[in-house]
């Protein structure tokens, strides 16, 4: 059976957002007092909520988290949000799979207004038929969540016809959570030790190898 529904991570997947992360983050953490510079802890931000990281990584308390959302806006919805680039491939990639006939969404815990700019800025958004975030209060922003606002506005898409694509471990949890595999794409932040043990169904090397997989009625 081939797949009908993909549902595609952005950041790190479709997109390398690494430097606007990086930079709205350390913008947000000078601000709680905090100095910055290490590449690798700030990856570390790179796909999952904002407001867990903050908590997770540096030990700050709910409350204040949510400020720390606010001032990583501060400096990523004008300027960082732009310091980003599509990844090669991805354009053909999009376009073969949406010329074959599978439909393609965007389940994403960027806030959806900043998804929606991002994919008109790389004219992609035509290849979706539907974009979805997280909300700007953050009263949902769990990439499970996020699948359950897809799923609802898309009954047709089911547990088996249905696969998201994405590089962390909680793109494949939450997909996970409502009986949907995930492959796995090894050129994003998360690394491929990560993503099998989170449980993938394989991985992808570059866009013409999610692409080939996709488009293969046998697997």
């Amino acid at each position: 059976m081939q797949y009908k529904n993909i549902l595609f991570d952005l950041d790190g997947t479709l997109t390398d957002s690494g430097p606007g992360i990086r930079n709205a983050v350390r913008h947000a953490l000078h601000r709680f007092g905090i100095e910055e510079s290490e590449k690798e802890k700030l990856d570390r931000f790179i796909g999952p909520p904002l407001y867990d990281s903050f908590q997770r990584f540096y030990g700050i308390d709910p409350e204040t988290a949510k400020n720390g959302e606010e001032y990583f806006r501060e400096y990523y919805r004008d300027i960082g949000i732009f310091e980003n680039s599509l990844y090669d491939g991805i354009d053909e990639c999009l376009c073969g799979l949406k010329t074959a006939g599978l439909k393609l969404y965007i389940a994403t815990s960027k806030p959806d207004f900043m998804a929606d700019r991002v994919v008109e800025h790389f004219d992609i958004k035509k290849y979706f038929d539907g974009i979805f975030g997280a909300k700007p209060d953050m009263s949902i922003s769990s990439k499970k969540d996020v699948i359950t606002l897809l799923r609802n506005a898309h009954p047709e898409i089911s547990t088996e016809n249905s696969i998201m694509v994405g590089d962390r471990e909680h793109d494949v949890f939450g997909a996970r959570h409502h009986g949907i595999g995930c492959i796995g794409v090894l050129w994003g932040y998360g690394s491929g030790k990560e993503l099998c043990d989170a449980g993938v169904v394989t991985t992808a090397k570059t866009p013409l190898c999610l692409s080939n997989y996709l488009l293969d009625p046998i697997r």
